[in-house]
């Protein structure tokens, strides 16, 4: 007997999704399912935080603005928890206050959406990899 088995498959990286907005929820999961595992994608935190360890993620690539609850909110949450899994924000917030809270609440990447296109793997990558992920942000004057 001869068992194919797919060499990556148990290497893959499991990502959680969610964000409020399903277009962009689509074009995450376009950029990103060929190289990794999509193990759910969340419209909204209480979801999330219900059933995220069960899941047992990676990595969980989070809005900021999410309605009722902000990920920053959601990130403090899964914390509580212990939640062991990085958190990359990818979030229309570009300004320098926002990616210092980001980081301050525990994130390991922060990925502008205008940019999700060219950062979005790189910071999942890094973030795999153990490292931080950081933008290239306008320097305030």
């Amino acid at each position: 007997m001869i068992v194919f088995v797919e060499q990556d498959v148990q290497d893959r990286l499991r990502l959680v999704l969610a964000d409020d907005n399903p277009a962009i929820l689509d074009v995450v999961k376009r950029i990103l399912r060929n190289e990794y595992d999509i193990v759910a994608a969340y419209l909204e935190g209480s979801s999330l935080i219900r059933e995220v360890l069960t899941l047992a993620p990676d990595i969980i690539i989070l809005d900021i603005s999410m309605g009722e609850q902000n990920g920053f909110d959601l990130t403090r949450q899964l914390n509580a928890k212990q939640c062991t899994a990085k958190i990359i924000f990818l979030t229309v917030h570009e300004e320098l206050e926002f990616i210092r809270a980001a980081f301050d609440a525990g994130a390991a990447a922060y990925v502008f959406k205008s940019r999700m296109h060219t950062d979005l793997k790189a910071a999942v990558n890094a973030v795999g990899a153990g490292k931080v992920f950081i933008p290239h942000a306008p320097i305030p004057q």
